[in-house]
């Protein structure tokens, strides 16, 4: 495959395949661990290193694993890397281990990572399942990020933990609360479609060709072989 080949599968995680702002996966810890951009971005790293390495093996295990008990197999594989990236993270980062909480161990039902072993690592080389498991991973971070950027800043008055004074006044605690963080949620997702998609409906020509009326149609759009909609 050529370079451009290799950097469509590293962005489209990131842009065209969003793994939370696009196909709208990880719905639960995107909402859970946004309140603050560190336990954002620590679940993102987690995320990450977990889809790089599961990837990578399942990969390397794709003509091994027989198709009957791939699934089994894939979630015993990624429930190693969780279980490896949770001890480190307990070990070296404890508070951020806290506040992540269970949500930390939920990555091994994270439908993401689940998903690009099915569907891309299963049938993919090794170099190609790394890039994707890196680019889903940058993706998931960055949404998660932007997420909880708009919820701690607004909601909370402060960043990463930082409070921002004078911001204190105006904060709307709404945004920190479930309630709040659907809300956000929503309109992230209205904006990157507009931005990725466009504003407004497109016009579509339809031509003739392969109409089964088309013999007997007398209108003028046929016979001008197109028609504006």
């Amino acid at each position: 495959m050529k370079k451009d080949g290799y950097l469509s599968i590293l962005t489209k995680g990131v842009f065209k395949e969003n793994p939370v702002f696009i196909l709208i996966l990880g719905t639960c810890p995107t909402l859970a661990t946004t309140t603050n951009v560190v336990g954002a971005f620590g679940m993102g790293i987690a995320a990450l290193v977990v889809l790089l390495c599961s990837n990578v093996l399942i990969s390397l295990l794709r003509k091994v694993i027989p198709d009957a008990v791939r699934i089994p197999c894939y979630i015993t594989i990624i429930a190693g890397f969780v279980t490896v990236v949770q001890m480190v993270v307990q070990a070296y980062f404890p508070d951020l281990y806290e506040m992540l909480g269970v949500y930390l161990a939920l990555i091994v039902v994270n439908c993401i990572i689940l998903g690009r072993a099915e569907m891309f690592a299963s049938k993919n080389t090794v170099g190609k399942s790394a890039l994707d498991g890196i680019g889903m991973g940058l993706g998931f971070t960055l949404a998660l990020c932007a997420m909880a950027t708009v919820r701690e800043v607004f909601g909370a008055a402060s960043f990463a933990g930082m409070e921002i004074a004078f911001l204190a006044p105006y904060k709307i605690e709404f945004l920190v609360k479930a309630p709040g963080g659907m809300l956000v949620y929503g309109l992230l997702i209205a904006l990157v479609s507009a931005l990725t998609h466009g504003k407004g409906p497109k016009k579509k020509s339809f031509a003739c060709a392969g109409c089964p009326s088309a013999a007997h149609c007398h209108t003028g759009a046929c016979q001008s072989g197109k028609e504006e909609a």
